[in-house]
């Protein structure tokens, strides 16, 4: 199945994001999109989801938002490296990666 990105440039991101096809997919398919897009696996993929619903995003299209926009921010700050088939963030580093990823959307450096 060929997909395409859904994010072209910094400014376009967020507008990209909320308006992405790939948020009202079947649960399935859009792990399925994730995974080939970020390498992330089912386990981090459910901890993010989760994580962001305890946060308090209960709204599943909010969520995906969300996830979508710190997948590409664990991305962009070298998380998925191409030698590896996974996005890997180490011991304990999911969790300060998303308190991160949250502490710089609230200070609005990087917007949804």
């Amino acid at each position: 199945m060929q997909t395409k990105p859904f994010i072209t440039s910094v400014s376009k991101k967020a507008a990209n994001i909320k308006h992405s096809e790939y948020l009202n997919l079947p649960n399935v398919r859009f792990y399925n999109w994730c995974r080939e897009q970020y390498g992330l696996n089912k386990g981090v993929f459910h901890t993010i989801d989760d994580w962001f619903y305890e946060y308090g995003i209960v709204n599943i299209l909010s969520r995906r938002v969300y996830l979508l926009a710190f997948l590409e921010y664990a991305k962009a700050s070298g998380m998925k490296q191409e030698d590896h088939k996974f996005i890997r963030f180490g011991n304990g580093g999911l969790v300060v990666k998303l308190r991160e990823f949250l502490q710089i959307q609230e200070d609005e450096v990087y917007m949804i």
